[in-house]
């Protein structure tokens, strides 16, 4: 064989695996759930299947910290503004920042900080993720004095779909993309037990899972390792929340503490010591309790191929968050005055 066909033979067989690897690409849905995209694996088989409700734009729209009755200091499971619609829905102004703006703690000029920012409102909710909290705690512990200026959005940050995605080529992804995405996803489905793709995401059995989750390979789900990684909240962080409470009194303060999906699906043990330490304390709902009832009621209240909770979740959450406000601003301040 001449030099020149060694060399096109090459070519060619380069050229065809590169062909390949881009069909396959072209030919994988594109993710449309977090823990999908970064474990990539296939929403074909993880991705949720129902539609979710609509809700009215209207009441995604923030109020200028100014006119708001209500703050909420939250992280990504706020960012959509799903659950504060609920609020908003029943009449009350609100207004969202994310610890990620204030260092991930809260200082001991706290109060000082809103009179600044021009916030007139009685109430502030502090949100947290299960896996986030004790972390935050901590700093919130050490931190003197906000660094950084009161800043909120009034649109959210992100606008997720509401129906299935359809089937579309997937042109953003790279080449080889769709071959790993094929490789995690087999081994997934022909793994009885957990399987690690990424580095961060868990396709986990679920037990009864068809009757949680939506998606075609029901009896599996997706997690997020840090729920693991992170540890477990303790009594210790219930002191932590009742004493920042105690040292900012010029208005009334809700914890809400989001668990991990995780602990929802997989191991309703973790976090325990701290879940019978909050409950009872007046410090906020258990939303742990109410997790655990709702995701034998209601399919994909977390979402199937993502940490979050569903659009359906974050409804149902936002309504269990009302009954809350309601005990503190039993009327939006608009409608008693």
């Amino acid at each position: 064989m001449t030099p020149a066909k060694l060399w096109l033979q090459i070519f060619l067989a380069g050229f065809a695996v590169i062909v390949a690897l881009l069909v396959t690409t072209l030919a994988t849905t594109p993710p449309y759930g977090d823990l999908s995209r970064i474990g990539q694996l296939s929403d074909y088989e993880f991705g949720w299947q129902l539609d979710q409700p609509h809700v009215e734009p209207k009441y995604l729209r923030a109020s200028p910290v100014t006119e708001a009755d209500i703050l909420v200091i939250g992280d990504s499971f706020s960012m959509i503004y799903r659950w504060q619609s609920v609020l908003t829905k029943a009449g009350y102004r609100v207004t969202t920042i994310y610890w990620g703006q204030l260092n991930e703690a809260l200082c001991d000029d706290f109060d000082a900080w809103l009179d600044r920012a021009g916030f007139r409102g009685k109430l502030v909710i502090l949100e947290s993720v299960e896996r986030l909290l004790g972390e935050r705690l901590t700093k919130t512990q050490k931190c003197t004095k906000m660094q950084r200026p009161f800043e909120a959005r009034l649109d959210p940050f992100t606008s997720p779909t509401e129906k299935v995605p359809g089937f579309e080529l997937n042109w953003k992804g790279k080449l080889t993309s769709g071959y790993v995405t094929y490789r995690n996803t087999r081994r997934a489905k022909g793994t009885a037990g957990e399987t690690l793709a990424g580095k961060q995401t868990w396709a986990r059995p679920v037990v009864d899972g068809c009757s949680m989750f939506s998606n075609r390979l029901c009896n599996k789900a997706l997690f997020f390792r840090d729920d693991d990684d992170n540890g477990e909240l303790t009594p210790e962080h219930v002191e932590q929340m009742r004493a920042f409470g105690a040292a900012h009194t010029a208005r009334s303060i809700i914890w809400m503490v989001i668990p991990n999906k995780t602990t929802i699906y997989v191991n309703p043990d973790h976090s325990k010591d701290f879940v019978n330490a909050f409950r009872g304390t007046g410090l906020g709902p258990d939303l742990f309790g109410f997790a655990l009832e709702q995701k034998e009621k209601v399919r994909d209240f977390y979402f199937p191929n993502d940490t979050h909770l569903s659009l359906r979740g974050q409804l149902l959450v936002g309504q269990r968050m009302l009954e809350a406000v309601r005990k503190i601003l039993p009327e939006p301040p608009a409608k008693a005055s």
